[in-house]
């Protein structure tokens, strides 16, 4: 009975990727079967965290976050929760031995968003270690199944790609994050004057972390690789795309690429990697 629980568990943040994330969805498409249960998994935990803290208003996050660090502690030590969530995730976390000191900062990271703050290049240094560096390599301890060695050469590739990832959403979410949760993350940036040469500053940061991400994913275990570079692609379009808009309008409104794009790009991705021309 308790492989049912697990399997149902798993179902639970399989449902949450689906109703989250369209783009993380194609993605794990990509994965060989195998790989796809542990990182939904992987993501139904890190969403969950995310909602506590920028969605949960009205309640005591702090309290909310904490007991959700314990609980994840507790059911990693366990090897059982009776939240279905932190089930999968430490399912996932003792079958590929998952380092916990990956997890910790990635929840020191959650703890951060807490509070309004105008980040310093350390704080967002550590931002992004915490809420998308280490989660790319939760990941990349799934994709290479054991294998250390292989783990140590991609772990530099894997954080870039991460970084690139979570800079676009900032970019992206620039407007929301400073006007409704009084957040700054980009250090050295006035929103308030935000311009194209601030814009562009922070696009050739992201260029360059993109391009050491794609590195990597070319040296990807076989049965990854397709599916982190859908996301992969998803994300360019996406960075392109806001390349192409003006910064003022960056700061009024979300840019986005829609599901139709998101289809078309699974396709092309798929077409290039089956012909071998990634």
């Amino acid at each position: 009975m308790m492989d049912l629980y697990t399997k149902t568990s798993i179902q639970t943040s399989k449902g949450i990727t689906k109703a989250y994330s369209t783009s993380f969805s194609l993605g794990i498409l990509g994965l060989s079967k195998p790989l796809r249960d542990p990182i939904y998994a992987v993501y139904g935990f890190v969403r969950v965290a995310d909602e506590i803290v920028d969605t949960f208003h009205g309640t005591n996050q702090r309290d909310l976050l904490e007991r959700f660090w314990a609980d994840t502690d507790r059911a990693i030590d366990e090897g059982i929760s009776t939240n279905p969530v932190l089930h999968a995730f430490q399912y996932v976390v003792n079958a590929y031995q998952i380092d916990r000191g990956l997890i910790n900062t990635f929840l020191r990271s959650m703890e951060m968003d807490l509070e309004d703050r105008t980040y310093d290049q350390s704080a967002y240094e550590q931002y992004i270690l915490g809420s998308a560096e280490v989660v790319g390599l939760m990941c990349l301890k799934v994709f290479v199944k054991g294998d250390q060695a292989q783990y140590d050469a991609l772990t530099p590739y894997a954080m870039k790609l991460g970084s690139a990832f979570q800079k676009i959403n900032f970019l992206r979410d620039v407007a929301a994050d400073f006007q409704s949760l009084g957040r700054t993350y980009f250090p050295n940036v006035d929103l308030a004057q935000f311009d194209d040469d601030a814009k562009m500053a922070i696009e050739r940061d992201i260029e360059r972390d993109f391009r050491k991400g794609y590195e990597g994913i070319l040296r990807l275990p076989k049965g990854s690789r397709f599916g982190v570079y859908i996301a992969y692609m998803y994300y360019y379009a996406l960075f392109q795309k806001i390349m192409r808009t003006p910064s003022s309008e960056v700061f009024s409104s979300r840019i986005r690429i829609s599901n139709r794009k998101k289809y078309r790009l699974f396709a092309s991705s798929f077409v290039r990697h089956a012909l071998n021309l990634l």
